[in-house]
């Protein structure tokens, strides 16, 4: 197999995991991870001694050409529906696509580096023309960190949205709140999108939520009464922060979602989209970075 040199005895092993889709599994001391080549997803990262981090749906399809529901789908080279094509993928290609292993290594004993790389091709170029190479260089340990690096191979600039779309596994959306973006100005997608302000130093989630929150950089900081932990998500590299939820009758519209799952997820992305979209002249390379980190609650 073209992989095995890639994989690390007892630490990295490289497989088929659901619907026959090749995937990294990372098991160390502390944390447990897995990431499939389909998209650079990273489909779990749990701590030892507590219940998983990310979000996965039961009901997601594991299949060619479809994205995976839950844990960390990358977003690229548009955010939402494609503006000027209909009929182009939600999200962008990036998610669809599977990506190569570049390397695999352990630096110390209790973190593993794992670095993906998608280039352009005809595919993409038909549908965004333009040419790059992204990396997703994901870090395993007591933290998971994501970096997204994008390079603009084009004779031309470049300008793409972003994001790590981020499934967090909650106990109870309606018992949990997120802290860190008071007083910043957001979109709100489920009231015609018009802006609004933060003014209440925590968010609440009383039914479905979709905002943009833009021009920011700071940490969010994830209250989940039900499993008494918090989650912190750190960033750099991105000026945006979606926050997600689709309650009741949006869970039911979609497919790859279970109808009475909505509860137990909530989304906190870091984005760069909109206004702050990024542009990259010929050669330059942009890195956003996301990096998720789980307490027991004091």
């Amino acid at each position: 197999m073209p992989n095995e040199p890639f994989e690390i005895p007892g630490v990295v092993r490289i497989n088929a995991g659901q619907g026959g889709l090749k995937r990294i599994v990372v098991s160390l001391p502390q944390a447990d991870a897995e990431i499939y080549l389909h998209g650079a997803h990273v489909t779990r990262f749990d701590l030892a001694g507590q219940a998983p981090a990310l979000f996965m749906s039961k009901s997601s399809m594991f299949e060619a050409g479809k994205p995976i529901r839950g844990g960390v789908p990358i977003c690229f080279p548009w955010f939402g529906p494609k503006k000027d094509d209909s009929k182009a993928p939600a999200h962008g290609f990036a998610r669809l696509r599977e990506w190569k292993i570049e390397s695999i290594t352990q630096p110390e004993k209790d973190r593993v580096v794992i670095t993906l790389m998608l280039e352009s091709d005809a595919a993409t170029r038909a549908m965004w023309p333009a040419d790059f190479v992204m990396r997703h260089i994901i870090t395993v340990g007591a933290e998971l960190q994501m970096k997204l690096q994008v390079t603009n191979k084009s004779k031309d600039p470049i300008r793409f949205e972003q994001a790590l779309h981020t499934y967090l596994s909650i106990g109870d959306i309606k018992q949990t709140t997120v802290e860190g973006l008071a007083n910043v100005k957001y979109i709100d997608k489920v009231d015609g999108a018009r802006t609004k302000s933060q003014t209440d130093p925590l968010i609440k989630f009383t039914g479905e939520t979709d905002r943009v929150y833009t021009n920011t950089q700071s940490m969010c900081i994830v209250h989940d009464d039900v499993q008494r932990r918090t989650i912190d998500i750190s960033k750099s590299g991105s000026d945006d922060t979606v926050v997600w939820n689709p309650w009741i009758n949006k869970a039911k519209a979609m497919p790859d979602f279970g109808d009475e799952e909505w509860p137990g997820m909530v989304c906190v992305e870091t984005a760069n989209v909109g206004e702050e979209s990024i542009g990259l002249r010929p050669g330059q390379t942009h890195t956003m970075t996301a990096t998720v980190r789980t307490w027991p609650s004091k």
